[in-house]
């Protein structure tokens, strides 16, 4: 049986309402799928619609996924020390930019973004805790419910994650070949466990 390392999050309304406060004041800059997001040294972004995804490059050229940014939550490089460090638009975003000094001089707007903080440390966990499975078939189903908690939405059939990663993608993630994800999400459809909707959408079941 496979144990999920990731555990449904909580709303945390108190901070959201801050943010959306935040959101009707400033003007937010909008990014196109597949689109590079800049980054600057003293400079944070919140998504406030949309995913980002994030990842680095190894001296290989091989890209590592590092993980995705969801609504509220904040990314820059003020929070890493991976270099290169890539932020790119994974579906339509609108993002809201925030200095890191205008960051500190509000003490709720630092406690709403700990608050949403807090979630990318957990998915990050959950992300090396991915290194641990041995089996390449048990890292990609951890890896899918890993995003079925974090870009999930309901669907008739069971769970339909919001965001489509290239098996090339997936296979950066857990430390495998996109033909071996090519063949394991093959297989994981004639068991039953996933499927993939009329848009190549993944749906587990």
């Amino acid at each position: 049986m496979i144990q999920s390392f990731a555990t449904p999050l909580i709303e945390l309304p108190d901070s959201r309402q801050l943010l959306e406060q935040l959101y009707r004041e400033r003007t937010l800059q909008p990014f196109r799928s597949g689109q590079t997001i800049s980054l600057r040294p003293n400079e944070l972004w919140v998504v406030c619609r949309g995913v980002v995804v994030l990842n680095t490059l190894h001296p290989t050229g091989d890209e590592a996924l590092l993980g995705v940014a969801t609504p509220s939550m904040p990314f820059g490089l003020p929070l890493t020390w991976i270099t290169p460090y890539n932020a790119i638009a994974l579906t339509d975003v609108d993002l809201l930019p925030l200095t890191v000094a205008e960051v500190e001089r509000s003490p709720a707007l630092c406690q709403g973004l700990f608050r949403h903080l807090s979630r990318r440390l957990q998915q990050a966990e959950a992300f090396l805790a991915l290194s641990g499975c041995r089996r390449v078939e048990e890292r990609l189903k951890q890896l899918l419910i890993l995003l079925q908690h974090e870009v999930g939405q309901p669907a008739p059939r069971g769970t339909r994650l919001q965001i489509r990663l290239t098996h090339q993608q997936l296979a950066n993630a857990i430390g495998t070949t996109r033909v071996t994800v090519t063949r394991l999400i093959g297989q994981l459809k004639q068991e039953g466990w996933l499927a993939i909707d009329a848009k190549r959408h993944i749906i587990l079941h």
